[in-house]
């Protein structure tokens, strides 16, 4: 874990960082309610008489939920959330992003403004969350980067540069989450008084076989192969075993972030072996829809094991 009581620099900056949101939020809803004010007619929508708000909306859901995070939950047609909506039955506000590292989504600039957006649009229902699902990590790794992770092949050190992987996975992505912890906490409170369960995942275990998003350029992707091919690592079975290697890491990490009680109340959801990696006729593909992302059932898989989790609550 970090040094130097980072857990709670972290509290502190992921509650500075809440407290200029709620400001420009608060702000921004005093203007909307002088809107509001000023063209009372127009806002003068009502559900069927008699009915408190929000309830025709509670009736029809399995339960609120707002999330954050990257392409796992905001990915074109299919992802984890959508599975979550369609198939489980839930109602989600999101402000996750394709493409953000959490490092990035932890920052006052980043995705908390809309965090905050949608814990108001599921108050303004007269709902509170059941939970935060936040998902980020794998653009702190992969990506024109991941090249740095690996010693090259023909060194007596070849593999993953152990370092460096720390640094990454138990110092930047640890640090990051606390942050985003904190901020979301405090979120919680404000919003709904207590604090909220978040779950958090690591990823399963990718297939490095160098197809991007819709085949690649111009398109995103790879975002793994091409770092394999710099370092000289140019067998796809030894490949997938190294990527299976730092996806325990990684796993292991998020497993250490539920296990301190001044992060809140933080809860890991395994998805590992979700989605094959049998790569005998390309068996893999049904499931990968490319080095990073499922297909529309190896999504349905994964928001399965939230639901599981979610139902636990």
């Amino acid at each position: 874990m970090p040094e130097h009581n980072s857990t709670a620099d972290a509290i502190r900056i992921g509650r500075q960082n809440t407290a200029e949101v709620l400001a420009r939020r608060a702000a921004a809803l005093g203007k909307r309610a002088s809107a509001i004010a000023a063209r009372p007619r127009a806002a003068d929508v009502r559900l069927q008489s008699g009915e408190a708000p929000g309830a025709e909306a509670r009736s029809l859901t399995a339960g609120f939920l707002v999330a954050a995070g990257d392409s796992w939950f905001d990915y074109p047609i299919h992802d984890v959330l959508k599975k979550l909506e369609d198939e489980h039955g839930y109602t989600i506000e999101s402000a996750a992003h394709r493409g953000d590292p959490v490092e990035a989504m932890a920052g006052a600039q980043g995705q908390l403004d809309k965090l905050a957006r949608c814990f108001e649009k599921v108050a303004a229902l007269g709902g509170t969350p059941r939970a935060v699902l936040l998902s980020g990590g794998g653009d702190d790794i992969a990506g024109k980067e991941f090249g740095m992770l690996l010693n090259n092949a023909t060194l007596p050190i070849a593999g993953w540069n152990s370092e460096v992987v720390n640094g990454v996975l138990n110092h930047r992505i640890v640090a990051a989450y606390q942050t985003m912890f904190a901020a979301t906490n405090e979120m919680s409170r404000h919003y709904s008084g207590k604090n909220l369960p978040i779950l958090i995942h690591g990823y399963d275990y990718p297939v490095p076989d160098g197809r991007g998003f819709w085949g690649g350029w111009p398109f995103p992707g790879p975002w793994l192969q091409p770092g394999f091919s710099e370092k000289l690592f140019s067998d796809l079975q030894t490949n997938v075993a190294m990527m299976r290697e730092v996806m325990d890491q990684f796993n292991d990490t998020m497993i250490g972030l539920t296990n301190d009680p001044a992060l809140g109340d933080v809860r890991y959801v395994d998805l590992r072996g979700s989605l094959s990696t049998d790569l005998t006729n390309d068996k893999y593909q049904q499931w990968w829809a490319n080095e990073l992302h499922p297909t529309e059932d190896g999504f349905s898989a994964i928001a399965n094991r939230f639901a599981n989790a979610l139902s636990a609550l």
